[in-house]
């Protein structure tokens, strides 16, 4: 044995031992994904990757897999909301077929139905964002806002000026503003407010990615809160795209509500834990949080708010708690329809009992991939009786559904499972048949062609392929 024998063994000892850390990691990250990943075909995907690419596949796990939201959001989480006694959850409010559903959800928000008056329904920022502006002027003691995408253009503008104006007439403002909704790197209108010294904040925001993964973990929310007793949500956000008077290269057609009563009290809840999240301030005290005397000629309403961290799933499963227990009709909007399984198979067993099931999505929405997948997903549903109708340009963005012509919900959360279970987001359910003929009227005005089995069969086979293929992606468009 020459002087040299050993070198060849030297030199492989770094690549064994580099290949004995990656199992390591690999074997590590896959304790955490089996303990903390719930869902299936999410932690089965993880797993293939962190074995598949062993060098880069926990790293990337440790970026972008891992829900540091719900960590955080738990300890700074008030303990779970308790109905109270018989009859404080509010259900006696609700009547005939829908008790049960009012009884659900109660106890998958922990929150009791409350009384309410929806005083107005707007279509567009050209009816919503003057009622908004006057209401701002008007505020004496607080304003709190939350929005998904907030521009500094014209009408952004005019909210930036009325939060400044109300900033320095005394009233306590708080602007809660998406990282990236916002803007990640410019961030116009947040910047514009820090500057006129309105107490402003990025959701969820960081220059580093994995303190915040650029796509998932949004809040989506839209909401704002005049005094504590008047509420405006929906799915607006502040731009121009939503006012037809600006007229917009691409506009956005939307809907929005306000509402009044105790039930405005969740609205500011849910703003709170959000701001307190993200800059640990607590609000708290009677310019948030009045004493709010019932309405007369008060109807039933509960504000559903979800995301990554306590509240995961809750408007997904209250929507589903709507869907099993509909006895005539179904009547949704949404601008993407790429629900998981579980609600596609919901909507199927609906339409197979009798249920006239009528969903309406955008000839074309602003996603190209999306609408690719909404077709391919879409297949299930016609094959078992759902309707799906097109609604014309311009795009619609408004999320709402109503059943049995009794119950509404109306909010940010669209139907797929990125609103489901990846953002922040807020509806408000409502038990009253008025409010739900006027949205299903909206709803049914919006019907244009319908989209057929017959239409989806045409296609040619390489639109079929790209079409599945984009539905593969469904847990991340």
């Amino acid at each position: 044995m020459t002087m040299m024998e050993p070198w060849p063994f030297i030199r492989g000892a770094p690549a064994d031992l580099l290949f004995v850390v990656e199992l390591c990691f690999a074997a590590a990250t896959s304790v955490h994904i089996l303990l903390r990943k719930r869902q299936v075909a999410s932690a089965v995907g993880w797993l293939g990757l962190v074995w598949f690419a062993p060098s880069f596949g926990p790293l990337l796990y440790v970026v972008l897999g891992i829900n540091r939201v719900q960590r955080r959001a738990r300890r700074l989480r008030p303990e779970d909301r308790k109905a109270g006694g018989p009859g404080a959850d509010g259900t006696d409010r609700a009547v005939g077929t829908l008790r049960p559903l009012a009884r659900a959800n109660g106890r998958i928000t922990n929150r009791p139905l409350r009384p309410a008056v929806v005083s107005s329904v707007y279509q567009d920022g050209d009816q919503a964002y003057p009622a908004m502006l006057e209401a701002i002027g008007a505020a004496r003691q607080s304003i709190a806002m939350s929005a998904y995408i907030f521009r500094n253009d014209e009408w952004g503008g005019r909210f930036i000026q009325a939060l400044v104006d109300a900033h320095q007439r005394g009233v306590a403002v708080r602007v809660l503003i998406d990282g990236i909704g916002g803007g990640w790197l410019l961030a116009r209108a947040y910047r514009r407010l820090r500057r006129l010294g309105v107490p402003a904040a990025r959701f969820m925001y960081s220059i580093l990615p994995w303190r915040m993964p650029f796509l998932n973990l949004r809040t989506h929310k839209k909401i704002l809160v005049i005094d504590g007793g008047i509420g405006f949500t929906g799915g607006l956000n502040i731009s121009d795209e939503n006012v037809r008077a600006t007229r917009p290269s691409a506009r956005v057609r939307d809907l929005h509500v306000r509402f009044e009563g105790p039930v405005v009290r969740q609205l500011v809840e849910a703003f709170v834990q959000d701001w307190e999240y993200e800059t640990g301030e607590d609000l708290s005290g009677p310019a948030w949080f009045p004493d709010i005397p019932d309405p007369s000629r008060a109807i039933a309403a509960r504000i559903i708010d979800s995301g990554p961290d306590a509240d995961l799933q809750k408007i997904e499963f209250a929507i589903l708690q709507a869907v099993s227990c509909a006895r005539r009709t179904i009547v949704v909007m949404t601008p993407y329809l790429l629900p998981d399984d579980r609600l596609v198979s919901a909507l199927s067993m609906a339409a197979m009992r009798g249920v006239a099931v009528d969903v309406v999505i955008p000839a074309r929405s602003d996603h190209r991939v999306v609408d690719w997948a909404v077709r391919a997903n879409s297949v299930p549903l016609l094959s078992d009786g759902v309707r799906i109708w097109h609604s014309p340009p311009p795009f619609h963005h408004a999320k709402l559904m109503v059943v049995d012509g009794e119950w509404s919900l109306l909010g940010s959360a669209n139907w797929d499972m990125r609103s489901f279970r990846l953002n922040f987001e807020l509806c408000l359910e409502v038990y009253d048949g008025e409010l739900a003929v006027a949205l299903q009227s909206f709803i049914e005005s919006c019907r244009d062609t319908p989209l057929t089995l017959a239409d989806l069969r045409r296609r040619a086979l390489p639109i079929r392929l790209r079409d599945a293929a984009a539905r593969l992606l469904l847990p991340y468009l």
